[in-house]
């Protein structure tokens, strides 16, 4: 049988950690390792006391060692721990290495003792004697289910509350951890259970390690190295740990054959975006035909972004089958083909809406925000050519009433907009869609491609939706659409994919596992949208229930300052202090709404050496090490950094007053206010591990 040499994602972590000088001598020794873990030139020692009789340490250099599960019988070799000596020997003697018996999954935990976690429940308030525990309804069979190990049965079942549990997280395996967290969230055992689609334990021999590496549960954790050359890629990238080591769940979805179209949702950081290239690597390399993937998205520097995150993950080939456009792009390429003869309008055309509004009814006393608003809610998602389909037309969410006679009233102003932009050849971008739907409607073959893959949908309108429905036929694996209405910033209407010929019915899911932020960043950022009403892209509702984040750490810094210029000299100071704790200045981004208070900014950084990159509309987004970088709340959508720093969140420009107030009534006015606030929710979920926000006069709203 051919030797296995297994990697645990803990190593990566390990390497990040270890000091400049020692981490060239442990990419050495993993390659070595995983050349013949069985080289007479690796010394495997035995540890006393470890309670786990499998596992060794191996020297890396004289004051480091790895841990490794070396096998008595059998050919599966693993690494991992990376630490000082002491550091190293101390976590082999609390570790264990087993597959659970009920979940198939090869699982790294913390436990002393078999039977002795009871000593591991941290100091608290002692519980009332007859309160129940988070999970007495469960049996202990259903905890090995939901991935506790055996061991930690006891210890589980001492939890009573959130608190607790997160307390003991760091113990737990992750699949364990999630399983209890959702649980306890309110989701129902079942339902857990069903979206892990487990094998039967019976086929599960908990000493076949080999198999256990093979399920997608344990490829979370693990990753099998097959040559060199793929184990280098790894060691030189080892922050891009996500190429590798996709959460189960996330594996699921981004592989396989899907019967139709499938949707997924999530909160920030949940990895919808990594999901959706690994879907695209998927299906460039399995999909016969010689096709293409279409991999399209709202704004053109994110689809820049997605483009480079793929090529980093896929083969040159894989990509020559990958297409990355946002969508705007794709049909002004796809018309100019088919020599278009209108030029495509990026926004309203103020010129013309001016003249049109001279014909507008004075005694409905309506603003003029108000037709802007109708056109661009209820005229153009509807496709609505004439004032009798306008008198037949929903305006359900609309804030303003409207009869039938007011409609008849208003439709000339409707009707002198859409003659002039013709008049002048000019149309609106839904208008564009519209006309590239139709093409395409009397030309279905004409495209090469086998599937569409739509990440940040929540930005998309209704005409976006029919236009990606024609440009491949329906069938399987045909669109792949990730998103969240918690982060639509861009003033969309909902959509609903049913309405636009998309049926994601049995395909649609929802990730709630945070990877990116601590919790305290999660939480502060979820509640700016507590209390809105949220949709879940096809006509339903969606929540933030489960939504949860794996680490922990700072909560949200706040400062507010008197003036601007006190704004400014604290952001100075900041950084230097950084700068003097040899802290990665390129995974910091300070952040702000509008690029006039980024550049405020700028002079005191010159002024003081920092330097910095601007990320603008137009540019991807690129790391220097030693260059902080500058972006609005748009522009870092997609991005993420160690730190951010949110400047100016001051009332006026957080939630921005010309976003919000010239709206052309209350309902649009408060469904602006929560795309502003999506969009702080968008900026602060940016940061893995630490978020400042600053505010200078009158603090935003949104800091109480």
């Amino acid at each position: 049988m051919s030797i296995k040499v297994a990697i645990s994602n803990d190593i990566f972590q390990c390497l990040v950690r270890l000091p400049p000088s020692v981490q060239p001598k442990v990419s050495k020794f993993i390659t070595r390792f995983q050349a013949d873990p069985r080289d007479a030139s690796i010394n495997y020692e035995k540890i006393r006391d470890a309670i786990d009789d499998k596992v060794r340490s191996v020297r890396i250099d004289q004051a480091y060692r790895g841990i490794v599960l070396k096998p008595e019988h059998g050919d599966v070799y693993m690494l991992l721990w990376i630490d000082k000596h002491d550091d190293a020997y101390a976590w082999a003697r609390r570790h264990k290495i087993n597959v659970n018996p009920e979940t198939g999954t090869l699982q790294v935990f913390m436990a002393e003792s078999v039977g002795g976690l009871s000593n591991y429940v941290p100091e608290m308030v002692e519980p009332m004697p007859d309160m129940p525990g988070a999970f007495d309804e469960l049996k202990d069979k259903e905890l090995l289910r939901l991935g506790v190990p055996e061991e930690q049965i006891q210890l589980v079942r001492g939890v009573h509350n959130e608190f607790e549990l997160d307390s003991i997280e760091n113990r737990l395996p992750q699949e364990a951890y999630e399983g209890l967290f959702l649980y306890m969230a309110g989701s129902r055992y079942d339902e857990i259970i069903n979206e892990r689609d487990l094998i039967a334990a019976e086929q599960i021999d908990t000493s076949d390690y080999g198999a256990a590496l093979q399920r997608l549960s344990s490829r979370g954790h693990f990753v099998v190295v097959e040559d060199e050359l793929e184990l280098q890629k790894m060691l030189n990238a080892p922050l891009e740990q996500w190429r590798v080591f996709l959460h189960p769940m996330q594996r699921k979805l981004a592989e396989g054959t899907k019967n139709g179209a499938a949707r997924v949702l999530g909160g920030a950081g949940t990895g919808k975006t990594v999901v959706a290239m690994h879907r695209a690597k998927w299906l460039a390399g399995n999909l016969e035909g010689g096709k293409k993937i279409l991999f399209t998205t709202f704004t053109r520097n994110l689809a820049m972004d997605i483009k480079e995150n793929l090529s980093s993950i896929c083969s040159a080939d894989l990509m020559e089958r990958i297409e990355v456009l946002n969508l705007d792009r794709w049909v002004s390429q796809f018309l100019r083909k088919r020599n278009y003869d209108y030029k495509i309008v990026y926004g309203n055309d103020n010129e013309y809406w001016k003249r049109a509004l001279d014909l507008a009814p004075d005694e409905l006393g309506l603003p003029d925000a108000f037709y802007h608003e109708e056109w661009a809610k209820v005229i153009q998602p509807q496709s609505i050519e004439d004032v009798d389909q306008y008198k037949r037309a929903s305006r359900l969410g609309r804030g303003t009433r409207l009869n039938r006679a007011d409609r008849v009233k208003i439709w000339s102003v409707f009707s002198e907009y859409r003659t002039l932009l013709a008049a002048n050849r000019k149309k609106e971008v839904d208008d564009a869609y519209r006309d590239a739907a139709a093409l395409l409607a009397r030309e279905p073959s004409v495209l090469p491609y086998a599937a569409v893959i739509v990440d940040e949908s929540q930005d998309m309108g209704t005409q976006a939706f029919r236009l990606i429905r024609n440009i491949v036929p329906e069938g399987k694996n045909d669109i792949f659409i990730v998103g969240d209405g918690h982060q639509r910033i861009y003033g969309r209407n909902k959509v609903v994919l049913s309405q636009c010929g998309i049926n994601i019915r049995g395909r649609a899911r929802k990730l709630r596992v945070n990877y990116r932020t601590t919790d305290e960043i999660r939480r502060w950022a979820v509640n700016l949208l507590e209390g809105f009403s949220i949709d879940d892209l096809d006509g339903g509702s969606d929540d933030n229930r489960g939504y949860k984040s794996l680490t922990h750490g700072e909560i949200p810094q706040l400062e507010r300052f008197d003036t601007q210029h006190e704004q400014t000299k604290f952001v100075g100071k900041l950084l230097q202090d950084h700068q003097r704790k040899d802290k990665k200045m390129g995974e910091i981004c300070i952040v702000a709404r509008t690029k006039r208070e980024l550049d405020k900014l700028v002079p005191e950084l010159d002024k003081i050496g920092i330097s910095y990159f601007r990320l603008n509309a137009d540019t991807s987004d690129r790391y220097e090490p030693k260059s902080v970088r500058l972006g609005t709340m748009h522009r870092v959508k997609g991005l993420e950094f160690d730190e951010v720093i949110l400047i100016s969140i001051n009332e006026g420009i957080v939630p921005l007053n010309v976003a919000v107030q010239t709206k052309g009534d209350k309902v649009e006015r408060r469904q602006a206010d929560l795309e502003e606030r999506a969009l702080l929710y968008v900026a602060i979920t940016r940061a893995k591990k630490q978020a400042v926000l600053l505010s200078y006069g009158e603090s935003s709203e949104y800091l109480t």
